[in-house]
């Protein structure tokens, strides 16, 4: 370019820009190193659009609130608090369940200071970490022994690799269940090493099944909870009470991948009922997996518990370290078990039982009091209402089962082209807080189960800010 000067030199230097009393401030939050960088990448952003013929303020004082954004972007954490208004209260994408105090307690520490994670206090010698958790764990299963591993799918996978390791494992054919992230019973059979063998039929299995396909090269008989889908009509499933008598006298374990785990008999809370952890070791499983973030309500872990010789030879399996759990897991983990010792104290203290357990009538109360503030911030072009719903337990755990719930349902006026809910949802995701609901029936619903009453107040007042 000839004449004047080509528009990338009306840019100050990088060196100038740091000497601006203004970059201090962002030198001594965000380091040298890193502000540097930034202003270079800013620079180089605010030169591109000066060439292309942009207008763009180039003064230090722009230059440097861009790079303050900038920096802040970079630097903010993608892991970010929300509402969930989905309806879906143990939400796998949204982190399944939500510690109580206790817990949230009880990782700080463990995050702030040394821990006999794998010492013994009394003796000064090294200890084993299951030993944080054992007591409690066996107490609310009554099983001999038992491990944890960082979730259920390691646990099973664990359990298959230690006592399945080239020979056959038995499943009936209707409990080949795949789960989220494409997890499927069969190709972990593959990973740990075991063949599969199936019984049955996809709706009907019986016990003379697995009597006739259990051999000398048969390792295991597993049972596999079907948690996310429910096989109705004319249908025959082998009990473990049932299936118990003859693993025992063909002279190998029975074990019960049940996904969900709950610890306690949910009925008497006013739920439906799910086979607990204990009554499964009761009727006969020697082993049982579960999850420790579903209905148990504490952070994302799997426990084996059952036979104590069982539980030894899945401890001596060099896999046992690479999916064993950190101190953060069972800081949590500890702090939750002793809660089930006051059961009932647990629908006020456990947080997942709290939200599960909440009266529709609460939500409704909610939902007329939201009513206004919700129809004020999305504008005219949407009608809101309160309406009756139903809320799911979610991730695995009694997949036809409903909870009566209320809801704000948003609509869009009449006449309204394109895709106004979709639109609404996007915006409703920009808030500082983003608010996750679900379309369904012309209709985006944000389902109240899961906002407490503490809460109120602050999806309130983050309205004011959805964007346009």
């Amino acid at each position: 370019m000839t004449g004047a000067a080509a528009p990338s030199m009306r840019l100050p230097a990088v060196h100038a820009l740091q000497a601006d009393p203004a970059c201090a401030p962002l030198v001594a939050e965000y380091g040298r190193e890193q502000t540097v960088d930034a202003l270079r990448a800013t620079l180089a952003d605010a030169r591109a659009r000066l060439l292309a013929g942009e207008a763009a303020d180039a003064s230090p004082a722009a230059l440097l609130a861009r790079t303050g954004e900038r920096l802040r972007a970079a630097n903010t954490s993608k892991l970010r608090p929300l509402y969930n208004l989905t309806g879906t209260v143990l939400h796998t994408n949204l982190g399944r369940a939500l510690l109580p105090d206790a817990a949230v307690q009880a990782v700080v520490d463990a995050l702030r200071w040394p821990m006999n994670l794998e010492w013994d206090i009394e003796t000064g010698a090294r200890g084993d970490r299951d030993t944080l958790v054992e007591q409690q764990l066996r107490e609310l299963t009554g099983a001999e022994a038992v491990t944890v591993v960082n979730n259920n799918a390691a646990a099973v996978l664990l359990m298959l690799n230690t006592l399945g390791q080239g020979r056959e494992v038995i499943v009936s054919r209707g409990e080949l269940v795949e789960i989220g992230g494409a997890f499927r019973i069969p190709d972990i059979m593959t990973r740990a090493g075991a063949t599969l063998r199936e019984v049955g039929t996809t709706n009907r299995t019986h016990l003379k099944d697995y009597a006739e396909h259990a051999g000398e090269r048969t390792a295991l008989m597993l049972k596999v909870h079907c948690s996310n889908y429910a096989i109705t009509g004319f249908t025959k499933e082998v009990t473990v009470a049932e299936l118990a008598p003859l693993a025992r006298e063909r002279g190998v374990p029975v074990a019960v991948d049940l996904g969900s785990g709950t610890l306690v008999d949910l009925e008497r809370y006013g739920l439906p009922h799910e086979t607990t952890v204990k009554e499964t070791i009761a009727a006969g499983a020697d082993l049982v997996t579960f999850s420790g973030d579903k209905l148990l309500g504490g952070p994302q872990c799997g426990v084996i518990a059952g036979r104590a010789d069982l539980i030894a030879a899945i401890k001596k399996n060099p896999l046992k370290r690479a999916l064993r759990v950190s101190k953060l897991t069972l800081a949590a983990l500890e702090p939750v078990l002793n809660l089930y010792r006051a059961p009932d104290l647990l629908p006020e203290r456990l947080t997942t039982l709290r939200l599960l357990t909440r009266p529709a009538a609460a939500m409704q109360a909610q939902a007329e009091v939201l009513v206004a503030p919700v129809q004020a911030a999305v504008g005219t072009g949407y009608t809101v209402t309160s309406e009756p719903t139903m809320s799911q337990i979610g991730s695995g755990a009694l997949p036809v089962d409903r909870l009566p719930s209320h809801a704000l349902a948003i609509r869009a006026g009449a006449g309204v082209r394109g895709n106004p809910l979709g639109v609404l949802e996007r915006r409703l995701r920009g808030l500082p807080r983003p608010v996750v609901g679900r379309i369904a029936d012309d209709a985006l619903w944000l389902d109240l189960r899961c906002l407490e009453a503490g809460q109120v107040d602050d999806f309130v007042r983050q309205l004011e800010q959805l964007p346009a």
